[in-house]
């Protein structure tokens, strides 16, 4: 698919983008090769391949749980104007 310089300033209207003049024929011809790359990619056959949530078979390491500031809930509940049952209170704002 190809896209012309007025699809361009289309698509820049449509999204708000303010594109210089001199450039639009430049974006015009990077989106057009975006979207024949996409159609060359919809018809490889994909029948017979699982999905997968991403393309490296690892687990992501996570940083050990570490304790960082002491629990002062009690004491900022103390001040608080309403508590109950260790909740804040707020006043209900819908009906």
């Amino acid at each position: 698919m190809s896209l012309t310089v007025d699809d361009v300033n289309k698509i820049a209207y449509l999204a708000r983008l303010g594109i210089d003049t001199q450039d639009t024929e430049s974006y015009a011809k990077d989106l057009s090769g975006i979207l024949d790359l996409v159609t060359q990619m919809s018809t490889v056959n994909t029948d017979n391949i699982a999905p997968m949530a991403h393309p490296l078979d690892q687990a992501q390491r996570l940083r050990t749980d570490q304790v960082s500031e002491v629990n002062n809930r009690d004491s900022f509940q103390a001040i608080a104007p309403q508590v109950e049952a260790g909740l804040y209170l707020v006043p209900k704002v819908l009906d």
